[in-house]
């Protein structure tokens, strides 16, 4: 069996024992690479392959899902159209289509009461759009409204007041109106439809004052939404700006300064003290020291050098740097964040599509409580129909339910945002739940918990040769790209030991490896695969024991009739990782296991100084799924922590999939359910915690949205509820859930 780990480690010609260890199986490499889970991959795939071409277009002045829907269904009815989403989280529509202009598709949002602009995918510096019509519309309502109260109070002809509430209702409610009518057309019932009925219905029966209320606050409740969620579509948008829009070129003229997007890979760029880096790249020449926080969250700037990775948006803080770029600009990694992200806050949480499916019957159902509640109690002669009527319009208003429906999206957009700026991925509503909702981790050792760059020890060939020894280790390695297989071959190019003439190379799966050298089979690995070759090791029992206690891993090299020697490497547990657990236990995490390949000696070893609740020891692939589903038999939600390459059956068959080292991984930010884009564990106290408080305000949300609308239903049958106070209760309530939800974007570690 394998560990995860990263390739590396050097050899320290010493007799140090480093209290890590790694398992050995020097076949092992990125022919197991992992893809980790992906929650609802199917719906994912269906859609981007249906919108893959898509056009992009920005929309403003949605200010709920029932809107995006109505625009949706609005789309559909056009002939052009083959396919179109909308989504009210990121204020995009996607649509594919034949025939029709930029100017056309703008034209046709606007019809339905809303405005787009076109979105080019991959272009930095998209302007933020701002909805000046409305807010012009909106304060000459306020101010029409305003006026004819003033006529009313100075005893002026009743006439002149209800032309100025009249005007109000006009200037306020066309454009209400007008996405009202189309809703209608498309087959769908949003909030306009809702208004628009309830300010005609007050004019019909007289009550041109309530009317003019109704849309003006109506008005003033959508441009107060619409500032709020720009906010939180923004917490991500503004990652557009951390990269350079021009690079510095090294020419045979000299320095040129060129767009970057017409820098093209293995391009050298210059980077100057100061200077944000533009693409990303290796450093050729020179040393400086790099601030990485846009990308990976670390607060700490890290030493670069020749053959070290820089990212695009990173700030070179002192030397200047050479360097080669190895990524175009529209696959730096992070515009890859910014997709991932854009398109992880499309997805819907399972709260989120409940919320939806609870509005969209709820609101047709209160539509038609609302007709009998106008028809049925005069048609028995219990009041008055006009008394009924404005019940009716009270109860429309009531119905909208503005406030449930953004209760979850805002707050998830708002957690997604925030966690990216902190350089963790989060892929999904899905998974900021499940990662709220996690009591159990399970981190797999090499690599994760330690820095997975094991350095070879000791090497003890008893009454031989330690040079020789090492040669055939090198010789049965060289063909493993294992970290420890690594390790060992680094140790040798060290001390200049050269291979032997070999062949038959053989990878035995979780024990070692094996080739043919000089005629013979020599063996590289664990002691047990020597016991079950019947060679003894009794002479070695006191040498494996002390090393195994002080935490290294030992590969044993002999033949199938004697052990010539042994090598030791170990391995350093990462830094600060026990203050990260320590949080993590703080945040609710009850459980926290360590599982590895390693001997009992070693784990207990590794897990006394990491703090870890348990370990698991001597596991083989297949052994790591068992654990997995046994911590999920005792009514555990696991999360698995890996380095993002091995490991698959175990990452695949926890709840939650998290990777570490995104920044410099695709595999990892393409399929891990939650990303680390640096390689250390920080970042995951304040995800989980992040996670947890989105998850609580969602709830607090949901059940405000809730109490607010039984409230205002309760208050309608005894007259105590007032049109404009149906309104305000509404638009209201939807506004404290928006703000609520942006208390996220200012959680901090």
């Amino acid at each position: 069996m394998a560990e995860d780990g990263k390739q590396g480690g050097c050899c320290s010609g010493g007799h140090h024992h480093c209290s890590s260890s790694h398992e050995h199986d020097p076949g092992e490499s990125n022919a197991g690479m992992r893809l980790l889970p992906v929650v609802g991959a199917e719906t994912a795939a269906a859609g981007a392959l249906s919108l893959a071409h898509a056009d992009v277009y920005r929309i403003a002045g949605m200010d709920c899902s029932s809107c995006a829907k109505s625009l949706e269904k609005h789309m559909r009815t056009l002939a052009a159209v083959q396919e179109v989403s909308v989504n009210f989280s990121t204020g995009k529509m996607q649509i594919v289509q034949e025939g029709l202009t930029d100017d056309a598709i703008v034209r046709e949002v606007s019809k339905a009461g809303y405005s787009a602009s076109p979105l080019s995918r991959g272009k930095r510096g998209q302007a933020k759009q701002s909805d000046k019509v409305g807010t012009v519309l909106a304060v000459i309502s306020g101010v029409l409204l305003g006026l004819g109260a003033l006529l009313s109070l100075g005893g002026l002809p009743e006439a002149i007041a209800i032309v100025c509430y009249a005007l109000s209702i006009v200037v306020g409610g066309y454009r209400p109106a007008r996405s009202a009518f189309y809703a209608i057309k498309s087959r769908s019932l949003d909030m306009n439809v809702l208004m628009s009925v309830a300010a005609i219905g007050a004019a019909l029966i007289g009550e041109w004052q309530e009317g003019a209320t109704v849309v003006w606050l109506f008005a003033v409740g959508n441009w107060l939404q619409t500032k709020s969620i720009e906010k939180t579509r923004d917490s991500i948008r503004d990652l557009m700006d951390l990269a350079p829009a021009e690079a510095w070129v090294k020419r045979e003229t000299g320095l040129v300064r060129l767009p970057v997007e017409e820098v093209g890979v293995g391009d050298v760029i210059v980077v100057k003290p100061g200077e944000k880096v533009p693409l990303d790249g290796d450093v050729i020449t020179g040393e400086s020291s790099v601030n990485q926080a846009p990308i990976t969250g670390e607060s700490i700037p890290v030493d670069k050098q020749a053959g070290d990775a820089v990212f695009a948006g990173s700030v070179n803080e002192s030397g200047s740097l050479e360097v080669r770029v190895t990524r175009l600009v529209e696959d730096t990694a992070i515009a890859k964040i910014i997709h991932l992200v854009e398109e992880a806050q499309e997805k819907k949480a399972p709260t989120q599509a409940f919320v939806d499916k609870f509005a969209a019957m709820y609101t047709p159902i209160v539509l038609v409580l609302a007709l009998l509640v106008i028809l049925l109690p005069p048609f028995f002669g219990w009041g008055v129909w006009g008394d009924w009527f404005y019940k009716g319009l009270e109860l429309l208003v009531v119905a909208c339910p503005c406030a449930l429906v953004i209760s979850t999206p805002v707050a998830i957009v708002s957690a997604i945002g925030n966690a990216a700026r902190n350089g963790v991925l989060i892929k999904g509503g899905t998974s900021l739940e499940k990662a709220g909702a996690i009591d159990a981790i399970a981190f797999d050792k090499t690599g994760t918990l330690t820095v997975g760059k094991p350095r070879v020890s000791r090497i003890d060939a008893g009454k031989g040769d330690e040079d020789e020894v090492l040669a055939i280790a090198r010789t049965i390695e060289e063909h493993s790209r294992h970290p420890i297989a690594q390790a060992i071959m680094d140790c040798a190019v060290g001390r200049q030991i050269a291979s032997l003439e070999g062949r038959d190379y053989r990878v035995l799966p979780g024990k070692g490896a094996a080739a043919t050298i000089h005629g013979q089979t020599h063996y590289a690995g664990k002691p047990a695969l020597f016991a079950e070759l019947g060679v003894s090791t009794q002479e070695w029992t006191e040498q494996i024991e002390a090393l195994q206690r002080a935490g290294n891993t030992l590969v044993m090299i002999g033949t199938a009739q004697k052990i010539l020697g042994l090598i030791a490497v170990s391995d350093t547990v990462r830094d600060k990782l026990v203050a990260a657990i320590g949080k993590l236990k703080a945040a609710g995490v009850d459980e926290i296991v360590m599982l590895t390949g390693d001997n009992r000696g070693t784990a207990e070893t590794v897990a006394k100084q990491t703090g870890v609740s348990r370990y698991f020891a001597d596991l083989l692939p297949q052994d790591k799924v068992t654990v997995i589903k046994q911590l999920q038999q005792d009514g555990k939600t696991v999360a698995m922590v890996g380095d993002g390459i091995n490991d698959a059956p175990a990452l695949a068959t926890a709840n939650l999939g998290i990777a570490m080292g995104g920044a410099g991984t695709d595999t990892a930010m393409e399929t891990a359910d939650i990303v680390l884009m640096a390689d250390n564990l920080e970042k995951l106290p304040h995800t989980v915690s992040l996670s947890r408080q989105a998850l609580a305000i969602i709830r607090q949300n949901i059940w405000f949205s809730i109490v607010v609308k039984l409230a205002a239903l309760v208050l309608i049958f005894p007259g105590w509820l007032t049109l404009w106070l149906a309104v305000l209760s509404d638009t209201g309530a939807a506004l404290i859930v928006i703000l609520n939800s942006m208390r996220l974007l200012r959680t901090k570690e």
